[in-house]
């Protein structure tokens, strides 16, 4: 009999645990519709280049850099409704982008959009840790961040069909988040009420330093993804090369996320963090200096995505078993506040390739990845405790 419901428990939670990640890969493909969007979104209301790529600042915005904030009304509301509104708000707001009368409502819209996604990232990653069993945490945010990797991928596609015809891609988002709804428990059962002190004291500590270790290693890996047309169409190649250059390393950072996740729960979180990033710097390097001409920088693109970005599930559950009481408030952290703020910063890469050329500001991104295998080598290995 025990067994049983040992064989039931463990089934809803692969259930849940599921259904956050389908959730996460089509709120991810939602979010990628909008950068490939801005010239139509230009020509449909008539606004300057500038006007539209503040769309993507409105969206970064509420979506990562304010998701500590909604990490912690989704802790104090119900998180099963973050988990379910996030990819529901996300897919109307950006597959309606073509439909509101001018362009101070299109940005209201995506910020909405953007809030949605920002309440379900927390929500859908605390969902995924509390399901897990302890031995394989690493494996199961891995695949739920491998979730969001592949939506990322798909975007464009959705993107490719026009303004016209993107609201029906919406339905997907209103199935999922239904299906969500359905098999996720209430998160508001052990619940208890917080104080603001106590939240702010989440952020300290290794947490904080952990949190300084992945702004760098994003800033590092931006960086790159900014740099890399400019420098590919400097050396004579097309767009093509940059669309597959892009696609591989998108591919590789999903299955070196699985991988990493794995191998920590093997080996530990901090020995993956530190290796991932020190493994990574060489090859970094002599993937910048060469190109699609080199029958090797396909295969370096795809050793260098897997690499670089191993450590980035590992991150999000070692924030998650620093603060175990905050499962979702720690997520936040790591996920949209480490990748909003190194978005913030990617301005400061393009300022210096300006100023030098795009692979000099390519090298000097890498470079910020020694500082932040420094910080990895200082972390203390995290308890694994249970998650409330």
């Amino acid at each position: 009999m025990q067994a049983t419901a040992t064989v039931t428990a463990a089934r809803h939670a692969t259930t849940i645990a599921v259904a956050v990640t389908a959730g996460h890969f089509i709120n991810d493909a939602y979010g990628a519709m909008l950068t490939p969007l801005t010239p139509a979104l230009q020509s449909r209301y008539g606004v300057s280049i500038a006007a539209v790529t503040l769309l993507a600042s409105v969206f970064s915005l509420t979506s990562s850099v304010l998701q500590p904030l909604l990490g912690i009304l989704g802790e104090r509301l119900d998180r099963r409704y973050a988990a379910a509104l996030g990819p529901l708000m996300t897919g109307v707001g950006l597959t309606l982008m073509g439909f509101v009368p001018w362009f101070g409502a299109l940005v209201l819209l995506v910020a909405v959009a953007g809030f949605g996604s920002g309440f379900f990232h927390p929500a859908g990653a605390a969902y995924v840790a509390q399901s897990s069993p302890p031995d394989k945490r690493g494996l199961w945010a891995s695949v739920f961040s491998a979730g969001g990797t592949g939506g990322m991928a798909l975007g464009p596609v959705f993107a490719s069909v026009g303004l016209t015809h993107l609201p029906w891609f919406a339905l997907i988002g209103v199935i999922v988040a239904a299906l969500t709804f359905a098999v996720t428990p209430s998160g508001t059962q052990q619940a208890r009420r917080v104080s603001v002190a106590e939240y702010v004291g989440i952020f300290r500590g290794p947490l904080v330093w952990l949190w300084a270790m992945a702004v760098l290693r994003s800033l590092a890996s931006m960086g790159y993804n900014a740099m890399l047309p400019f420098i590919l169409l400097g050396r004579g190649y097309g767009a093509r090369e940059v669309a597959i250059t892009l696609a591989v390393f998108a591919v590789s950072s999903a299955i070196g996320g699985i991988v990493g996740g794995r191998l920590s729960d093997r080996y530990g979180r901090t020995p993956v963090l530190r290796g991932a990033i020190l493994s990574t710097l060489p090859f970094f390097a002599a993937l910048i200096l060469s190109s699609p001409a080199n029958w090797w920088f396909y295969p370096l693109t795809f050793m260098v995505g897997a690499a670089v970005n191993a450590s980035i599930p590992v991150g999000v559950v070692t924030a998650q078993e620093y603060a175990p009481q905050h499962v979702a408030v720690a997520s936040s952290i790591m996920m949209g506040f480490s990748w909003g703020f190194a978005g913030l910063l990617v301005f400061v890469v393009g300022a210096l390739a300006d100023a030098t050329t795009p692979t000099v500001a390519a090298l000097c991104a890498l470079a910020l990845l020694v500082p932040s295998a420094v910080i990895a080598t200082r972390l203390p290995e995290p308890a694994r405790t249970a998650f409330r």
